[in-house]
């Protein structure tokens, strides 16, 4: 990511999903660099929670994460290109999972982003890849922009020029309380916002931003042109959390989300995951730790999104 880029937008230039203790990252991309994947492993386990609020998602596992299901802990999750023909590569994922006899039945989330046309052809990931991923999975910085699931990632795709986008991440550290932190792989239909301006997004000829937003409202007619979507990520937490707590947080950072992005649209399949790794413990009543959790992981997941936006490689996106 380019440091003067953040110093010039106050967005932080430290911090990532990796500051929760027991959360290990890994990436990898395929020979072409246009797709991959994006390991997330908590070899102690962690109290899942998912929101689905996209109206075109691309997941698996999800449902087991909700309230009321059976309390299975999670110890892995695969974030990936290739759109639904990524999902099978979450096999790699439970056989580095069952090989390190973490787990003998692991349960591994997943959600993927529509990355085909900037693929152009390249194969979708698949369980090598995402077993490649596991073992470059470790607890240091996490490298940010055309990595991982984010390497096929763009953003502006309803008016103009679509630009590049990325894997980002961010962490708030509460003094005396929680670290929370967060991951996301920003491939959004709408542009990416840093408060009242657009950073990432649907460029005009002359390089200027459209503005999707405004054209849409102000009647400007969208063009037929398939939309490459969706930005999916994970927020994670040391807080102790039950399964309901962590499904409300995760509910709660679709603000982070809400206020990076813009519009959100029917094509896209906006997914966040919550994990809770419960080392830390504290005397704050349910709903004084949720809200407590909850906001400082809208925080973290714009600031992640930004940074992932931000951290593209490419201005430009690329010709097929």
């Amino acid at each position: 990511m380019s440091k003067e880029k953040c110093k010039k937008l106050k967005v932080a230039a430290t911090g990532g999903l990796t500051d929760v203790p027991g959360i290990l990252v890994g990436n990898a991309e395929d020979k072409s660099c246009r797709t991959g994947c994006t390991v997330i492993l908590c070899p102690d386990g962690a109290v899942p929670g998912v929101s689905v609020s996209g109206g075109s998602p691309g997941t698996q596992n999800t449902d087991i994460l909700r309230p009321g299901t059976s309390e299975y802990p999670v110890f892995g999750l695969l974030l990936t290109g290739g759109s639904f023909f990524g999902l099978p590569a979450t096999g790699g994922v439970m056989r580095w999972l069952v090989e390190q006899e973490i787990a003998a039945v692991p349960l591994v989330p997943a959600a993927v982003i529509n990355d085909l046309v900037y693929a152009n052809g390249a194969p979708p990931p698949d369980a090598a890849l995402a077993y490649e991923a596991c073992q470059t999975a470790n607890a240091g910085p996490v490298t940010e922009g055309n990595v991982g699931a984010g390497a096929g990632a763009t953003a502006g795709k309803i008016y103009g020029r679509p630009m590049k986008s990325g894997l980002g991440t961010a962490s708030v550290c509460i003094p005396g309380g929680p670290v929370v932190a967060a991951l996301a792989v920003v491939n959004p239909v709408g542009d990416v916002w840093y408060g009242e301006r657009i950073v990432v997004g649907a460029l005009r000829p002359n390089g200027t931003f459209v503005n999707q937003t405004r054209a849409m409202l102000s009647g400007v007619p969208a063009p037929t042109t398939q939309t490459r979507n969706t930005t999916i990520a994970v927020v994670a937490t040391n807080a102790q959390l039950t399964k309901a707590q962590a499904n409300r947080v995760a509910a709660l950072a679709e603000n982070g989300m809400a206020r990076a992005i813009s519009p959100d649209t029917q094509a896209d399949g906006d997914t966040i995951f919550c994990l809770a790794l419960g080392s830390y413990t504290s005397n704050l009543t349910s709903d004084e730790l949720v809200t407590l959790v909850g906001t400082a992981a809208v925080v973290a997941l714009e600031e992640a999104i930004v940074r992932g936006a931000l951290a593209a490689q490419q201005s430009y996106f690329p010709e097929p």
